[in-house]
């Protein structure tokens, strides 16, 4: 079963698609290093969303597989990356034989799956040497207009999956099945127009899924925060900022 949330929220992905950052280089390069990507390896990139992620991983895993369980993301992806193959699956229920993959590896998706079942279905995919990676774009709160404006999304999100733990990364502190957990830590801002910032917004699933009042109204202040912080007012790029963490294991 995929989140309700995930579900409704992702359903019809134009706002992630124009408005959600990728991921820089040095991420994929930490990933190359620590799982050993590279031709004649066989990757599955899970919940792939519309390919944030996917336009890196295939420069370095040609043999890559894409499984998203959300049919409007899978339509974007498809449109984007019409040759790639693509499986409509939850990480929970992969359709892949046991220890048939060399890499799994998933992008700002952890915090929908049900960890213990998904962990599982890891374990029997990912031959032996193989491994697992998690990447996050988490968000850099260090500016003050960009934690006024998260502070919004504070008060949106306060049933949202990731909320039960104060560090998302604790439910992955052990993958059963893999060795010890290894991480990374990079840095990078996306440059946006405030109404891209709005944009970006408006992506969030718990914004998506608001009636349409409510979510006008969280547009709004994040259109007035833009319009009265000195940072951003009269502004026509401003950068938003992201802590990406990165997680490898490799399988026992």
């Amino acid at each position: 079963m995929v989140h309700e949330v995930a579900a409704a929220g992702f359903g019809d992905p134009g706002d992630y698609e124009a408005a959600r950052p990728g991921y820089p280089r040095e991420a994929l390069d930490w990933f190359v290093t620590e799982l050993d990507l590279g031709p004649g390896r066989r990757v599955c990139e899970l919940a792939a969303g519309t390919g944030k992620f996917t336009r890196l991983l295939e420069t370095v895993a040609p043999d890559l597989w894409a499984v998203e369980p959300v049919a409007g993301m899978r339509a974007t992806f498809r449109a984007l990356f019409p040759t790639r193959p693509l499986l409509a699956a939850t990480a929970e229920a992969m359709p892949f034989r046991d220890g048939s993959l060399d890499v799994v590896v998933a992008a700002q998706a952890w915090h929908w799956f049900d960890h213990d079942r998904a962990g599982a279905e890891m374990a029997r995919i990912v031959r032996s040497g193989g491994g697992v990676g998690l990447i996050w774009n988490a968000r850099d709160r260090g500016v003050a207009w960009v934690d006024a404006i998260w502070a919004i999304m504070d008060r949106v999100e306060k049933r949202a999956p990731w909320r039960d733990h104060e560090n998302w990364r604790e439910s992955a502190a052990v993958l059963p099945g893999f060795g010890p957990m290894r991480t990374a830590e990079f840095r990078h801002v996306q440059a946006l127009t405030p109404a891209q910032v709005e944009q970006r917004i408006a992506s969030v699933s718990h914004v998506a899924v608001l009636p349409p009042r409510e979510r006008a109204a969280v547009l709004a202040e994040v259109r007035a925060v833009l319009a009265t912080d000195a940072a951003t007012r009269g502004r026509d790029l401003v950068e938003l900022p992201y802590r990406v963490d990165c997680i490898a294991y490799r399988r026992s």
